[in-house]
């Protein structure tokens, strides 16, 4: 079956964007395994506002991944993207049970918890950027459970960056 995975850049106060919704403080100066990450997925998932994002910056380098918008509000997205605003729990089963290469939680918050509530992520690769924001938004909220993870693997940059890559235990 395919997995899940959470790859999310994330401040080392565990934060994932600025107090006004800024992102600029993320790395950009190496390639950070991206090529790879983008190498074993074919599908994506977003929530609005992350959906809502990338239609502003006008990114397509994605566009050649199924992409998914999870929206309790959106009507329609853009061509291209499909809108996945009711049954959520049978149409991520279906997604999952269909051949293909893995998938790609890329956000936000709501819908992180979502899948974590539902124990949907597999594996949380988070890129820890060495600097503390101090305000802004939690990555992890709502949570009313532990979730045990086991370190499967640890890649230090020489930026200072390090990247994590936890497997869930409670698959």
């Amino acid at each position: 079956m395919r997995k899940v995975i959470l790859n999310l850049a994330i401040s080392l106060d565990g934060l994932i964007e600025g107090p006004k919704g800024e992102f600029d403080w993320c790395f950009t100066d190496q390639d950070y395994g991206m090529p790879e990450f983008l190498a074993g997925i074919d599908t994506i998932f977003y929530g609005r506002k992350s959906y809502e994002l990338m239609v502003r910056m006008g990114e397509k380098a994605f566009a050649s991944n199924k992409q998914y918008v999870f929206s309790n509000t959106l009507k329609q997205v853009e061509p291209g993207w499909h809108l996945i605003n009711s049954d959520i729990s049978s149409k991520v089963k279906e997604i999952l049970s269909q051949h293909g290469k893995d998938i790609w939680l890329f956000g936000g918050t709501s819908l992180v918890t979502t899948f974590m509530k539902e124990g949907w992520i597999d594996e949380y690769l988070l890129s820890i950027h060495p600097l503390l924001l101090g305000q802004g938004k939690p990555l992890f909220q709502d949570l009313n459970e532990r979730v045990h993870l086991k370190l499967v693997d640890t890649i230090p940059y020489s930026s200072g960056l390090v990247q994590l890559r936890y497997r869930s235990l409670e698959k």
